[in-house]
């Protein structure tokens, strides 16, 4: 399916009357809409905001982009603090109730209740729900992505390897991370590696889950990080014994010269766990061949999930034209749109299953690997130092990774260290 034409686009929510009036709305008002992205991501944020103002000329939009994810989280902590913070924001599930357990978010329940283009039950429950809370739906999700695994088909066909599917193992990914992981010239340093993975909790976590652990003691009601955990702990091994014991992953100093995923972009990775946002970007790569598949099984299948979602400012002045934005950017019409940049794994089911999404013209081919995957995910818990907690654990998950602690050592250390953040909930 082709990009939809900004004017086509307009056409279409015209006639077929989709195009929203948003209540309490103040005519000529401007709207800040902050994202945050690579410039590939940039440019399909961008197409949406021409979109939006073809069907809603009397509103203005000013697009604020920060690169970094997390330059755009301290960013936005200053803005908040500042009572600067934009209309609308884009948040991922677990950094919405940092903002929202303060007063920052206007909750957005009775919005979606109201909206004659939008209904709960036409979005994935399992990104809706992630973003509920006391009660309250804060946000609307965009997006429920997931963790896979990108592989480069090139490098596949040429180690006579056969291509990731549903079903394959730890094992499975050891092995074919060994036999893609190569010495090309023979000068005894490695060229080409066979996985590329950061040493972060959204990583580790469903491998954890998949070995039968828990990341927190409690999951309904978590008072510290369950890394201890003899489940846990086996499955943080594994994860840490692809670089340290089986150096199928990039060390330390490898990683720091050219990191996995400008790797990968330069055809010298096998594959490369990620979430959907790199799409945009991968596209733009010419003569690399790759596509998705799921995340290898342990003894029970589980995902993460990767959802971020449309935030309302509790101090956003016109909070009707901002409803507008968010409501126009999570119509059929506008999930549409972002589908086609290949940014998002619509929360729309209509529209994840829809050519926008799963046209196989389009890399990723296996785009359907993201629904399949969908059943299967799990989610971090819902606490306001979440942020923190994720930070803290991370730093020990990275040092064990890069052999500078035992595993043991690294999650006592995020046990101990992250227990005062989970007391402030």
């Amino acid at each position: 399916m082709q990009k939809l034409s900004l004017a086509a686009l307009a056409i279409c929510l015209l006639l077929t009357g989709c195009a929203i009036g948003g209540a309490n709305r103040t005519p000529g008002k401007k709207v800040s809409f902050m994202v945050f992205g690579d410039p590939a991501e940039l440019a399909a944020y961008q197409q949406l905001v021409d979109a939006f103002r073809a069907v809603h000329p009397d509103i203005q939009v000013e697009l604020r982009h920060v690169a970094s994810q997390g330059d755009y989280q301290k960013q936005l902590v200053t803005a908040f603090s500042a009572g600067a913070e934009p209309d609308v924001m884009l948040l991922n599930y677990r950094r919405v109730l940092q903002f929202a357990a303060n007063g920052g978010l206007e909750p957005v329940g009775s919005y979606l209740d109201n909206s004659q283009s939008l209904h709960a039950a036409d979005l994935y429950p399992e990104a809706l729900e992630a973003f509920q809370w006391d009660g309250k739906t804060w946000c609307i999700p965009q997006n429920v992505s997931s963790l896979v695994v990108y592989y480069n088909r090139s490098l596949f066909d040429a180690a006579g390897v056969a291509y990731p599917s549903a079903g394959w193992t730890w094992d499975d990914f050891l092995q074919t991370a060994r036999t893609l992981t190569r010495d090309l010239d023979g000068d005894g340093q490695i060229d080409q590696y066979g996985a590329g993975v950061s040493p972060e909790l959204m990583r580790l976590a469903p491998f954890i889950w998949q070995n039968g652990g828990e990341l927190v003691d409690d999951p309904a009601q978590p008072t510290r990080l369950a890394f201890d955990s003899p489940a846990a702990l086996a499955a943080f091994q594994w994860f840490v014994d692809l670089q340290v014991q089986e150096h199928v992953v990039p060390d330390a100093t490898a990683e720091q010269a050219e990191d996995s995923e400008t790797r990968f972009m330069n055809g010298r990775l096998g594959v490369y766990l990620n979430s959907r946002r790199t799409v945009p970007t991968f596209r733009t790569i010419e003569g690399l061949d790759w596509d998705v598949a799921p995340l290898p099984q342990g003894v029970q299948p589980a995902g993460i999930l990767h959802s971020d979602a449309y935030c309302l400012s509790a101090r956003a002045q016109d909070k009707g034209s901002a409803w507008t934005l968010i409501e126009f950017a999570n119509t059929v019409a506008g999930q549409t749109l972002m589908a086609t940049t290949g940014r998002t794994v619509p929360s729309l089911r209509q529209v994840a299953e829809s050519p926008a999404f799963l046209d196989s013209q389009q890399r990723p081919a296996s785009s359907r690997v993201f629904l399949d995957t969908i059943p299967l995910l799990r989610r971090v818990p819902l606490l306001q130092k979440w942020p923190t907690i994720e930070e803290t654990a991370s730093r020990e998950i990275e040092r064990a990774f890069y052999g500078q602690a035992s595993v043991e050592e690294a999650a006592a250390a995020a046990v101990s260290l992250t227990l005062p953040y989970f007391q402030d909930k």
